[in-house]
């Protein structure tokens, strides 16, 4: 039988890795260990930016701040993701308790197991994009210069693909590949980190979305059946109680995510810039191929990060809206003027449509997708005439 939970198997073990799942063993040693090791790679990553702080080479400065301001998003996500973590509990518990009651229904069933399928497809995808990325960020990218030096006459200097800052001289054998070995795994945690969280926010809202396709299902019910007012009495009140834990279940997801949407909202449309200013003057320059492949890359799982957040609160305030139109498709003119005015209560609620916001301030839609991408390519246009 298939694992009855709309959370993947891969993202929960993932949360099991970072210790934010419910009731795992050693999840403050966990987090800590981790944190600790994103703190110490992210000194030698500033040291590298602030000594390279020079307008004058603002193709390099770009090239290091891009990461490393991706990397500092990262850890702030982690640190406002274990700040809320008994949010993060009680909707876990929230979801079991929906998952208890669907067994009585085998189409309830069907419906929230389609939506369990979807997550976990999504879920390897989103693995997969980020963890190909983190390849090409370090040994990809790698392998490129090192077939470049190849071709050249005489011998370059090596460099690690993450740009940081040691005390002592890391280009030589062994030491060389033992950071670059270390880069890889830091990079690919990384990313697999940041994938995590978006496959998070999408199984939250997939899994919510589930919940209204039940909701709606069972307001076509009442239509076909004959009418019958102690009955319907008891269906609407069981409804009315249903919308009201959806609507509890979208709040305390959107007091999860609220302040890591802002970051991201923010944080974005700089490293959008940043990047994008980078594959810019690496096609008008005679730049490696390898920095191409990798700022590439990279924009497009930055972007993708971005587009995620975006369609995920545009896709919950669609469906959100759609309780709305099932109550209104209901037979409700065949109904006595005290009944039909029970669904005119929940329509009027339905017109408050469910969101995610940043930071509580803007309702995150494709309209605000669209806005980061305007503001970074005018920020890149500034560059380039700095540039």
């Amino acid at each position: 039988m298939k694992r009855a939970n709309t959370i993947s198997r891969s993202v929960e073990i993932g949360l099991r890795f970072i210790g934010l799942w419910p009731n795992s063993t050693y999840a403050t040693c966990y987090w800590f260990s981790y944190m600790v090791s994103i703190v110490i790679v992210q000194y030698y990553q500033y040291a590298y930016v602030f000594d390279h702080l020079k307008l004058n080479d603002l193709w390099l400065l770009m090239d290091c701040l891009s990461l490393t301001l991706a990397y500092t998003l990262a850890c702030f996500k982690l640190l406002i993701l274990w700040w809320n973590r008994r949010i993060f509990y009680r909707i876990v518990k929230d979801m079991d308790q929906d998952w208890r009651d669907c067994i009585v229904n085998d189409l309830y069933v069907s419906t929230m197991m389609a939506m369990a399928d979807l997550s976990r497809r999504f879920s390897n995808i989103v693995f997969i994009i980020y963890a190909s990325g983190a390849f090409f960020l370090s040994i990809g990218e790698h392998l490129l210069q090192s077939l470049n030096d190849i071709n050249r006459v005489g011998n370059s200097s090596r460099e690690l693909p993450l740009k940081m800052k040691f005390p002592f001289e890391v280009s030589e054998s062994p030491i060389f590949e033992c950071f670059l070995i270390g880069q890889f795994v830091y990079d690919l945690s990384i990313a697999i980190v940041v994938g995590l969280m978006n496959a998070l926010l999408v199984t939250l809202i997939l899994h919510v979305s589930g919940q209204i396709d039940i909701m709606r299902q069972d307001l076509a019910e009442i239509s076909k059946r004959e009418y019958d007012h102690s009955t319907f009495l008891i269906i609407i009140k069981d409804l009315i109680c249903k919308h009201q834990r959806i609507i509890a279940l979208s709040d305390n997801i959107e007091n999860l995510y609220n302040q890591i949407a802002l970051m991201q909202f923010l944080w974005n449309t700089l490293v959008i810039c940043c990047t994008g200013f980078l594959i810019i003057i690496t096609i008008n320059t005679t730049k490696d191929i390898s920095t191409l492949i990798k700022s590439v890359n990279y924009y497009i799982a930055i972007t993708l990060e971005a587009f995620i957040f975006c369609y995920a609160g545009e896709f919950l305030s669609s469906k959100s809206k759609s309780i709305g139109d099932a109550v209104y498709e209901m037979l409700w003119y065949n109904m006595p003027s005290n009944d039909s005015r029970i669904l005119l209560f929940m329509m009027l609620r339905c017109q408050k449509r469910l969101t995610i916001t940043a930071g509580k301030v803007i309702d995150l839609t494709l309209d605000g997708f669209a806005s980061i991408m305007k503001a970074s390519a005018s920020y890149v246009s500034v560059l380039n005439a700095m540039y």
